[in-house]
């Protein structure tokens, strides 16, 4: 069966121009439904998927990638972030440290940031050598089109935000404790070299936008357009149909008649904090607000 795209019902925007939270809710349910078709595809036909997700500081790379991965199962898609390098690592042939973790049959893997590291921050910081760097120009291409050939399916993302935008998820993360995590001192210092990065990016382009992989420049301004543009279009990217489940049916339980329990006295439980207490404000079910509502009316 041929999968369809497109949407249901067409989008509603808020007074802001942004998608509004039920139609988004809505549509990305939708699409992970398609993401889950997906999954059973990949597995059946033992495909080997790789999506590379780059991008700006704040540009949302980190939310995209999960709400692909967050109905999937985790050992069918799985996601690298790699740390900072170590002394060994800093030894070996640049590439050598991202291919154990390479798609093996039936598995989609999403690199959260890749060996695109030695294009960005490592060039615009002083990372690596300039030798290092041009021979990253040259060697890229070349070792992915040698990932294709070996049958590696690989989409690029590059995930663009704006430099006012930027600005304000930055000031939101100051404020946040919950995001506080999320702004390191190298998310500072790449705020002060917005413009090298912009260099960096723009070479990086002309030396690694290949025929054979394309990077996909997703506008991430907008959040919830961001997430769901990119989620369509990796489902637009790899062709697949829908795999027959076989029926599952519940077994009826073993008998429990020859088991008796310990004591619960003898086990420790994490304690209940949010338990109803007397006088707790309840919710009314909803039939019986509709009824509420008629008795008034009459």
């Amino acid at each position: 069966m041929d999968v369809m795209y497109s949407s249901v019902s067409p989008p509603r925007y808020t007074a802001k121009g942004r998608l509004e939270r039920k139609y988004y809710e809505r549509e990305l349910r939708r699409l992970q439904e398609e993401l889950a078709m997906l999954q059973r595809w990949i597995v059946n036909r033992g495909l080997r998927v790789l999506v590379i997700c780059e991008g700006r500081d704040a540009a949302g790379k980190g939310g995209v990638i999960k709400r692909i991965v967050e109905r999937l199962n985790p050992r069918v898609c799985r996601v690298v972030a790699l740390g900072v390098p170590t002394e060994r690592e800093q030894t070996q042939w640049y590439f050598q440290r991202y291919v154990a973790h390479l798609p093996a049959a039936g598995e989609m893997v999403l690199f959260d940031r890749s060996w695109y590291n030695r294009a960005g921050v490592e060039r615009v910081m002083g990372f690596c050598t300039e030798q290092e760097y041009q021979e990253f120009l040259v060697t890229c291409p070349q070792f992915e089109r040698m990932l294709i050939r070996s049958g590696i399916q690989i989409i690029k993302y590059w995930f663009s935000v704006s430099d006012e935008e930027q600005e304000r998820r930055f000031q939101a993360r100051l404020t946040d404790p919950r995001r506080r995590w999320k702004l390191s001192p190298m998310d500072l210092e790449s705020r002060k070299r917005w413009v090298d990065y912009s260099r960096a990016k723009d070479n990086m382009f002309v030396h690694t936008d290949i025929i054979d992989c394309r990077w996909n420049v997703v506008n991430a301004d907008d959040k919830r357009r961001a997430r769901l543009n990119c989620i369509s279009h990796l489902l637009r990217s790899i062709p697949y149909h829908e795999v027959d489940v076989p029926e599952l049916s519940l077994p009826d339980r073993q008998s429990g008649e020859q088991y008796v329990r310990p004591p619960i006295t003898e086990q420790a439980f994490v304690p209940d904090l949010y338990v109803p207490q007397p006088g707790s404000k309840t919710r009314k079910p909803k039939k019986q607000k509709e009824q509420a509502v008629s008795a008034t009316a009459v």
